[in-house]
């Protein structure tokens, strides 16, 4: 695979770090559609499945599939494929991107009606969020003014033809974050510049002007493709015995990112999310990769038995905490955060394999971490050795790009991690 680095090879020049990990303007046609701030890039899902001899009578599984990127690449490609998701928004939003069948015209005029309908809508009493319902939101993800604008549209979206919603209201999800509201990605979420106004429907009817334009360029695509909304670690039981031929993806790293967080003001103004419940129902669906998706009656111990190195690491992680007299809630709990991480990608990898064909091949993409306290968590070998000890073969790590930690600046590794399931 002459595009991939080995992981022994020197580090790429300087300058060249991001291109590896950016969306090519060829990819944009349905993966720019709604795409995940950190998500892999379409060209590495073409590279392996190239070179593990994915065809169109293949099946191609992406476990964490978030926006799409594997089965949507998949389906252009003509093979078919199934994508499993946790949080609600995502998956929805994966569903949508991987349905050709809509009308371009029809979606235009769709458009169109939906528009005028919220343009009227707009004119009326002030519309806003329940109380409960703005408590979810990041501080001032969204100025009153927008919010209200995207409300009307989002209702006025109701009113269309059903098999045409999903898009109409995904072209929503996608302008909320950035173009209406107040968020920017970097990648973490945080605060950009505030807008107390916002032209929502003339972004909104921008970005359906695109969505057509690709449908029409894509057609109809006959390669058949699901998306699951589940939980990864029991890929297994989502799964029928013995129908998956290759699987590639990017689980969460042990990183301190809320997912859930990442795509809040969508899921919550689009209704995937309304209460603490609900979110806490998508966080325990989760592989534990943050200190505010651990729950006092996860179970780690099971798992990680095999592997005492990986608690002799996390016991690393809480003495450097205790030796740095650092006492906060999140602190006290990134210890755990690391063995529960690795419990449940053991467990997801222990309950794929009766969905694995023989000899079926596997790519994770996974990062190592600093770790908040400068310990260096090598999620790449770990998870390598997980995956031997449960039958996996290993066929190498390839050197994906290097990147700067958060905690520390330095450069670390992310890397692919290539397993074959012998039988």
């Amino acid at each position: 695979m002459a595009r991939q680095l080995a992981l022994d090879a020197p580090a790429p020049a300087a300058g060249t770090r991001p291109s590896r990990n950016q969306l090519l303007d060829a990819d944009r046609p349905v993966h720019d559609w709604y795409r995940f701030v950190l998500s892999f890039p379409p060209h590495l899902v073409r590279d392996y499945l190239a070179e593990f001899g994915v065809g169109a009578d293949s099946a191609v599984l992406d476990p964490f599939c978030g926006t799409g990127t594997t089965p949507v690449e998949a389906k252009k490609l003509g093979i078919g494929s199934i994508g499993i998701e946790a949080l609600p928004l995502s998956a929805f939003a994966a569903r949508t991107k991987l349905d050709w069948s809509v009308n371009p015209a029809e979606l235009r005029a769709a458009a169109d009606a939906a528009a005028e309908h919220a343009t009227a809508l707009a004119a009326g009493p002030r519309r806003t969020l329940s109380d409960e319902q703005m408590r979810l939101l990041p501080d001032r993800a969204i100025s009153p003014l927008p919010l209200h604008k995207a409300l009307c549209l989002r209702d006025a979206i109701e009113e269309a033809p059903a098999h045409l919603r999903p898009h109409l209201r995904l072209a929503l999800a996608k302008n909320l974050p950035t173009r209406i509201g107040n968020l920017r990605f970097g990648p973490e979420i945080g605060l950009g510049p505030i807008r107390e106004d916002a032209e929502v429907i003339g972004e909104w009817r921008g970005t359906i002007a695109q969505f057509a334009s690709d449908l029409e360029l894509v057609g109809r695509g006959e390669a058949p493709a699901r998306v699951i909304q589940g939980d990864a670690r029991d890929a297994g039981g989502l799964l029928e015995p013995e129908s998956i031929d290759a699987v590639i993806t990017s689980p969460p790293y042990p990183n301190e990112k809320d997912y859930t967080r990442t795509v809040r003001l969508e899921s919550v103004i689009l209704g995937f999310a309304e209460s603490r419940a609900d979110l806490r129902e998508a966080k325990q669906s989760l592989v534990r990769s943050n200190s505010r998706g651990v729950y006092k009656d996860d179970d780690e111990a099971a798992w990680l038995a095999p592997h005492p190195n990986i608690l002799a690491l996390a016991e690393e992680i809480e003495q450097r905490r205790i030796a740095l007299d650092k006492t906060s809630g999140f602190e006290r709990q990134y210890h755990r955060v690391t063995k529960l991480y690795f419990a449940g990608m053991a467990q997801h990898l222990a309950n794929l394999r009766p969905a694995l064909r023989p000899n079926a091949r596997l790519a994770y993409v996974v990062g190592d971490q600093a770790s908040y306290f400068q310990v260096l968590i090598r999620t790449g070998e770990l998870l390598a050795e997980i995956a031997q000890n449960l039958g996996y073969e290993l066929i190498r790590r390839d050197l994906f790009r290097t990147r700067k930690a958060t905690a520390t600046g330095c450069d670390i590794n992310e890397e692919v991690i290539c397993l074959r399931w012998p039988s």
